[in-house]
Formats: C-alpha cells, sequence, structure tokens
C-alpha cells in the first residue's frame, strides 16, 4: 500500500473511533440535555460519519490492488471533505445551536455523492483497463533501419 492508501485507512480508522466516541457522548451526555430534534440530527452526523469511515476503509484497501488510482484518489478525499462538512457542520449546529451550520451540511452531502459516483466508476473499469491507462507505450518503431541512414 502506498502512502494514499495508508492515509485512507489512517483517516478512516481514526473517523471510525471518533465515530464511536461521539455516538457514546451523544448517547450518555447529550441525551439529557438536548432536545429530541437535537439528539436526531447529532445522531445523523454520527451515523453519516461511521458509515463514510468504512467508506474510506474500502478505498484504502482497494488502493492496495488497483494500479489506476484517480478515481479512487478522488473518492477518499471526496469522503474525507464530506465528513467534516457534513457531520462537522451538524455537531455544531447541535453543540452550539448556531441554524446557520446547517447550510454548510448540503455541502458535505453533495462530496459525499460525487465520492460514491467515483467510487462506481473505478469499480467499473477492469485491472488491465487500469493497466493501459498507467503504462506507457512502447516505442514506435522507425520504418528505416540503421543502414538506411548511414548510407549503406
Amino acid at each position: 500500500m502506498d502512502n494514499q492508501g495508508r492515509i485512507f485507512l489512517f483517516v478512516g480508522s481514526l473517523f471510525g473511533g471518533l465515530g464511536v466516541i461521539l455516538g457514546a457522548f451523544g448517547a450518555h451526555t447529550l441525551k439529557a440535555r438536548l432536545a429530541l430534534e437535537l439528539l436526531a440530527t447529532f445522531e445523523t452526523g454520527v451515523r453519516y460519519q461511521i458509515y463514510h469511515a468504512l467508506a474510506l476503509l474500502a478505498v484504502a484497501l482497494l488502493y492496495a490492488n488497483r494500479p489506476a488510482k484517480g478515481l479512487l484518489t478522488a473518492s477518499g478525499w471526496l469522503f474525507v471533505v464530506g465528513t467534516l462538512l457534513f457531520s462537522g457542520s451538524l455537531y455544531a449546529l447541535t453543540l452550539s445551536g448556531v441554524r446557520w451550520f446547517g447550510a454548510i451540511t448540503p455541502v458535505g452531502g453533495m462530496a459525499f455523492i460525487i465520492g460514491w459516483f467515483c467510487l462506481a466508476v473505478a469499480g467499473l473499469w477492469s485491472r488491465e483497463e487500469d493497466e493501459r491507462r498507467v503504462k506507457p507505450k512502447p516505442p514506435s518503431v522507425q520504418s528505416t533501419s540503421n543502414s538506411a541512414r548511414i548510407g549503406v
């Protein structure tokens, strides 16, 4: 696995672990302090964070097996940005009560959607197609021989 794959493995694992911590925080601490609507909003953030932590782990595993990584890289970073914007804005809205954080949430949702489509297209390409995209084409063979160029 190269560096980019390791980054996705690390971030996916970090998001997963933080998702469990935040889920426990919501269930045990916020439950007594927030209105049900706000608690449901917080839980939505946690749920989508966990989903996309798992998606990042999948991207990291695919990274180790695919030569052409452009769409996988795009997918992974879109999942990272989507998690920060979508889940992060829901956490900020819930904990601060500032409603305008909700305007950021759809931007994160759009990053998730585009990330899933990038992953889908990457899944359609075969390994052979990946290898054709990555390997340089062999140099063309010249029609004249060395003796013809020398004048023999």
